[in-house]
């Protein structure tokens, strides 16, 4: 029995913690996939006001379960350049306080419940076809793993109490001194290092605080050392990120240490203020079947837990832009321009879909900038009486930019479909993948187009006057209705009815233009050449008409 011991602990305690890291998982897929949208809405209304980014780190938080995915999602979006430092430093701090809300649903302590709930909501989410009604179980189930595990790894520890060579190992770790809090704090830092979990250390902590193994006091300091640990994870998505998602990284770091390192230094204050703040002296025992608990610990914990990453926000949030202008001077812009990567879609992020469609949506606003600016150069090409090499080559670069763009966006949001996802973020992945597409091919008709026109130009051909202004007519008509296009895309509007109308004003207007075209000809003023090259034009651009019509056709879910 004596020898078996120690590995029916670990069994016990390890099958609980998966248990409990599975459950944390499905609880989060299940909450952001009963949020549906509103988490993408949440990112996208980041702005430099910081107690907005504050609310909004909070509320994502709450809905991810993982304040260690929000600061990663954070580092991929400071790389892409799609927040400032000041703004994710404001997410930062309001995801501190919403990681704690783990500590808050480990209070209810219905332990006992968690297997029911996890084996009727399994059904649920077996057997219902409803999206909602499966993202609704999911998150039950999840909960319900929570629960089991935690009760798992509680009653597995409980035997420790009865072995004086791990009471006499772990009497090492007390805050009884100064270096003893620290002894605490950078044990809980380093365990959270290693499993890159804050809430899963946290239920380790309320399993050995209620079994009676430590005390509330180290409980205590092993919470504030896990919010270091927790760290670790962000600043593993920083290596070979540019500078400024370095800085994310290390402001989430900065914060977190100096923040334990002030309370540490008030620590006997800081416990005052906690059991103030709680309604049951949280040493206090009772008996349950014939085991000694301190069913109080849970909610003490997570007091202390809340009250630090409060303080907190309370600290740093009057003073987010000094921590970034900070930041900025310590690790400044290189010299070297750093390398450009094509996109910045980030595979941690396949485990938060909704994150992840947000994402490719900036990737692809990047695509219709991308063409927007590739119809400027080639507007400044148009028949001009030199030809412009430089220009040439940056449409014929960015075309081949936005062909490997495609193919990242496309095996990115392969990847989210391969995943446990709702039905609605499979047709919006859908609909991504198929608007990369039609950016693409625009961004190829756009280079057809400036073929073309060297094809003109080798031969020292030019169409007549008025086919060039009917030209350059049909280019500037085309732009406009693809800067329509892009703007729908930006704001998710549906403008369908419009684009169709507009799409066969420029449709007869080519025909228009080709007919005119035709009458040159015949009457003797243009070449053959010309005759063969500028109608192939004038298709080029209808065909690129033609492809943002179908973003716009995508975007009022129609394809």
């Amino acid at each position: 029995m004596g020898t078996s011991l120690p590995i029916d602990i670990f069994f016990q305690v390890g099958g609980g913690l998966g248990l409990f890291l599975l459950g944390m998982k499905y609880m989060s897929e299940g909450m952001q996939a009963a949020a549906g949208n509103r988490l993408r809405t949440m990112i996208s209304a980041v702005t430099g006001n910081r107690f907005t980014a504050c609310a909004i780190g909070f509320l994502v938080t709450c809905l991810i379960q993982s304040s260690s995915v929000t600061t990663v999602m954070l580092v991929g979006f400071a790389n892409a350049g799609l927040i400032t430092l000041a703004q994710a430093v404001g997410v930062i701090l309001g995801a501190d306080i919403g990681t704690t809300i783990t500590g808050w649903i480990l209070v209810l302590d219905i332990g006992k419940y968690g297997l029911p709930m996890l084996g009727f909501s399994a059904l649920f989410f077996l057997f219902c076809k409803s999206d909602k009604t499966r993202s609704i179980a999911l998150l039950v189930m999840g909960l319900g793993m929570v629960f089991f595990g935690l009760l798992l790894m509680k009653e597995g520890f409980e035997p420790l109490r009865d072995l004086p060579d791990f009471l006499a190992w772990f009497s090492k770790f007390t805050p009884d001194t100064w270096w003893g809090i620290v002894k605490c704090t950078l044990a809980g830092a380093g365990i959270t290092a290693v499993i890159q979990s804050s809430s899963a250390t946290v239920g380790i902590t309320m399993g050995l605080a209620a079994s009676g193994i430590i005390n509330f006091e180290t409980s205590v300091a092993l919470v504030l050392g896990q919010n270091i640990g927790t760290t670790i994870t962000a600043w593993l998505a920083s290596i070979g990120a540019s500078r400024n998602a370095k800085r994310v990284a290390y402001a989430h770091i900065i914060i977190k240490v100096i923040g334990v390192i002030f309370i540490l230094s008030l620590f006997p204050l800081y416990m005052k203020l906690v059991r103030v703040m709680l309604p049951v002296d949280p040493d206090l025992s009772v008996m349950t079947n014939g085991h000694l608990e301190y069913p109080a610990m849970f909610k003490g914990i997570a007091v202390a837990h809340t009250t630090f990453n409060v303080l907190l926000v309370i600290l740093f949030l009057p003073f987010t832009r000094m921590l970034a202008d900070l930041l900025t001077r310590i690790m400044p812009d290189s010299a070297a321009e750093e390398v450009p990567h094509l996109t910045y879609l980030d595979v941690r992020m396949l485990d938060t879909p909704s994150l992840g469609l947000e994402q490719s949506h900036r990737e692809l606003l990047y695509m219709a900038e991308s063409v927007k600016q590739m119809m400027g150069q080639l507007r400044s090409s148009l028949f001009t009486q030199k030809a412009d090499v430089e220009t040439h080559r940056k449409i014929f670069h960015s075309e081949e930019v936005l062909d490997n763009v495609q193919k990242e966006i496309t095996e990115f949001l392969g990847g989210i479909l391969s995943g446990n996802v709702t039905h609605n973020v499979v047709n919006e992945a859908r609909w991504q993948v198929r608007m990369a597409d039609e950016y693409e091919s625009i961004s190829d008709y756009i280079a057809g187009i400036l073929k073309m026109l060297i094809k003109l130009r080798n031969h020292k051909l030019l169409p007549a006057t008025e086919g060039q202004a009917e030209l350059f007519e049909m280019h500037d008509r085309t732009a406009e209705y693809l800067d329509f296009i892009n703007a729908a895309l930006a704001s998710r509007s549906n403008v369908l009815v419009e684009a169709v109308t507009r799409s066969d004003e420029l449709t007869a207007l080519m025909k228009e233009f080709r007919a005119r075209h035709l009458e040159r000809l015949t009457e003797g003023k243009v070449s053959p050449l010309v005759c063969l090259i500028l109608p192939d034009m004038l298709s080029a651009y209808r065909r690129i008409k033609d492809h943002a019509l179908n973003i716009a056709e995508v975007l009022a879910g129609e394809k």
